[in-house]
């Protein structure tokens, strides 16, 4: 792993420290741009790794953390929070986020998004998200991510 200084990933380390927290970031040789690739390279399951998805509900957009074990049910979680998820499109992401698909952070965009936070994530002690580039992760319990997100705890699939 490699260490190396980025603007996005700068972001989510003062976002962060904000909230009290300073784990390690951690570089990536190559970029983990699926769960299951961050989580080989982490030895970990792919359960603890949170992606961090967006969404349009309603035309607004939605950051959906769910664990890397399962896919979203867009109908199903759509009617949980009472609207229509549709897929962002490249742009759209990185217009609500300040990143791009594949290093997309659960912090650190350029304005309050719309987050929810799988319930399926509490049941590991500690999970990695992506800090901001397809090349970095960090590691966070699920109540500080609940916490410095403004999240929503849901299930994401029935």
């Amino acid at each position: 792993m490699v260490n190396t200084a980025h603007p996005s990933v700068d972001r989510v380390r003062r976002a962060l420290a904000e909230q009290g927290l300073t784990p390690e970031i951690r570089w990536f040789d190559d970029a983990a741009t699926t769960a299951q690739a961050a989580a080989a390279a982490l030895g970990i399951e792919v359960g603890a790794i949170a992606n961090s998805l967006v969404f349009t509900l309603d035309g607004e957009p939605l950051l959906v953390l769910t664990s890397g074990a399962h896919r979203v049910d867009t109908d199903w979680l759509g009617e949980q929070l009472g609207g229509t998820i549709a897929r962002a499109a490249k742009d759209q992401v990185k217009d609500a986020t300040g990143q791009v698909i594949g290093g997309v952070a659960p912090l650190g965009h350029p304005s309050p998004i719309r987050t929810v936070v799988d319930v399926d994530l509490a049941g590991f002690p500690e999970v990695w998200a992506a800090a901001g580039h397809a090349h970095t992760v960090f590691p966070i319990g699920y109540d500080d991510l609940v916490r410095v997100t403004g999240g929503e705890p849901v299930r994401v699939t029935p």
